[in-house]
């Protein structure tokens, strides 16, 4: 099962390393991973998209827990949560073929922030499902370049990661 854990850790050099060598050394794949400081400048929010049984969740849990860097975590799938992804897509735009990416670019809500004579570069946001959707509906050879941020993710309601309670 996929599963989405939102990590505060120090903003401090190597916590990175640490968090993703734990990962490597005991063989569990890391999908996603993002990382960016918090509004405390001390702390930094890392957001782990893996896969894994609920024994296997378990263990990268209790073991994330245990790096010094780490302040605390939450599985954000053990709850409702928002999740997101940033998609940046070069396609190629010519001839009448730049009015067809427009209205679809339009379609899934996507912003296009650059335009060249052959290609424009679209801003999409959105879960992976609606990015996908997005490529599949291009067509054949349209796609240029493709980067994808992986998804962020933030609980629901009341529920929060954060050092007060």
């Amino acid at each position: 099962m996929r599963h989405i854990i939102s990590i505060l850790l120090e903003n401090e050099a190597g916590a990175l390393s640490r968090v993703s060598g734990l990962f490597s050394a005991r063989g569990y794949n890391i999908e996603s991973l993002t990382v960016a400081p918090t509004e405390d400048p001390t702390l930094s929010r890392m957001t782990l998209v893996t896969r894994g049984d609920e024994n296997i969740i378990e263990q990268i849990k209790k073991q994330l827990n245990k790096l010094i860097d780490v302040v605390k975590l939450v599985d954000l799938s053990e709850g409702p949560h928002i999740e997101r992804e940033l998609m940046m897509i070069k396609v190629r735009a010519e001839g009448a073929m730049r009015e067809e990416i427009k209205r679809l670019s339009d379609i899934f809500r996507g912003s296009i922030i650059d335009v060249t004579a052959n290609s424009f570069t679209i801003e999409m946001t959105g879960d992976g499902n609606k990015l996908d959707a997005f490529i599949a509906a291009l067509e054949g050879d349209t796609i240029i370049e493709t980067v994808r941020s992986g998804p962020l993710g933030i609980a629901r309601g009341g529920r929060r990661l954060t050092l007060t309670t």
